[in-house]
Parts: C-alpha cells; sequence; structure tokens
C-alpha cells in the first residue's frame, strides 16, 4: 500500500505509453526524503491532487498525537503548516481506514507508518485539488472540512481544515458519495 503504487496502478499504468508523462517526471516521496523535497526546487506544481481521509487528513497528514509539547493542545495551524514531507505514524482511525478501502478489512497488512507530503509541499503547489468520491470519509466529514475551509476555520485537529489558508482549494464531489447526515441504524 502506498501512493505510488495506487498512482501508477490507477492512473498512470492506465495511460497509454506513448502519451505517458515521462518518468523523469513523476516523483514519490521515500523513507529518505531530501531527493523528494529538493525535486520541488526551481520547478512549478500547477495542481496538487488529493483526497481527504476519515480522520480529516490529506496525504496523511493526521493529527498530531496529544503528547509532548501538545499534550494540553494541538498545534497552531502555524506550527502544523511548518512539516514537510516526512515519515509519519498513521493515526488509528487511518489504519482502520486503510484496511477498509484498500487491505481487504485485514487491519494486519496495513503499515503503522506513511511517507507523506507535507504542508510545507503542498503551499508550494499553485492550486490544491480535493475529490470527494464518498469512499474514503463520511458525509459529516466532507461537509466539515468544506465548512470549515469556506469560512476560514484553520484547526490542526482538523488537518484538511488548514487548508482555509492556502490561496486556491478546489472540493470535487462525486454526488453518488456525498451521502446524506441522517441517522440510521444499520
Amino acid at each position: 500500500l502506498s501512493f505510488e503504487r495506487a498512482d501508477r496502478e490507477l492512473c498512470f499504468g492506465r495511460i497509454d505509453p506513448a502519451l505517458a508523462m515521462p518518468e523523469q517526471n513523476m516523483h514519490f516521496p521515500a523513507a529518505d526524503t531530501a531527493p523528494y523535497i529538493a525535486s520541488w526546487e526551481g520547478v512549478r506544481c500547477a495542481v496538487m491532487q488529493g483526497g481527504q481521509g476519515e480522520v480529516k487528513h490529506w496525504a496523511f497528514n493526521d493529527p498530531l498525537r496529544r503528547e509532548g509539547q501538545w499534550t494540553d493542545e494541538p498545534p497552531t495551524p502555524e506550527a502544523y503548516r511548518k512539516l514537510s514531507t516526512r515519515v509519519v505514524e498513521l493515526h488509528p482511525i487511518t489504519l482502520s481506514q486503510n484496511a477498509r478501502t484498500s487491505g481487504g478489512g485485514n487491519i494486519t497488512m496495513v503499515p503503522q507508518k506513511a511517507i507523506t507530503v507535507g504542508p510545507v509541499e503542498t503551499w508550494l503547489a499553485e492550486k490544491v485539488s480535493i475529490w470527494q468520491a464518498g469512499t474514503h470519509d463520511n458525509p459529516l466529514g466532507q461537509r466539515l472540512t468544506a465548512l470549515m475551509i469556506s469560512k476560514g476555520i484553520a484547526d490542526s485537529s482538523v488537518p484538511m481544515s488548514l487548508l482555509a489558508d492556502h490561496p486556491n482549494v478546489q472540493f470535487n464531489y462525486y454526488r453518488g458519495g456525498l451521502g446524506s447526515c441522517s441517522v440510521e441504524m444499520h
């Protein structure tokens, strides 16, 4: 399970090789993040494409653990936005989500760490495009972050809301996945 694998299998690997983006133009973060971070120098990122997780993350920028300096309150939006591409420990809700959506329900197959594109690199993109297909977050969560961003409410407990401070964010919704916020028992 990885960004690179998903991108290659679900997108790039399905494009006619004659029309595909050159391999040297594809950059994926790795455990040694320095080459990926350096790949941002002197280039233009027109659009960064992403999605939202149940814990309201983008690119595995999950809420930080409430320990150490963050025991009593989460980091300020300004402090969180200083985080760069890095190896992160995934939130338990993210582990569950990944098992449900990509791991056949087997949580033991889900890596507990991931490599994320950080807020620093996200803010280098001219535009951030978030797709909401309704499979990675629930109806309330999809609406919550759209409301927070549109009203300029940034809170690192809801990492996606930090995009309220990015100058160009676009949400795209799959109507069939938007769902309803009504209460029903299953």
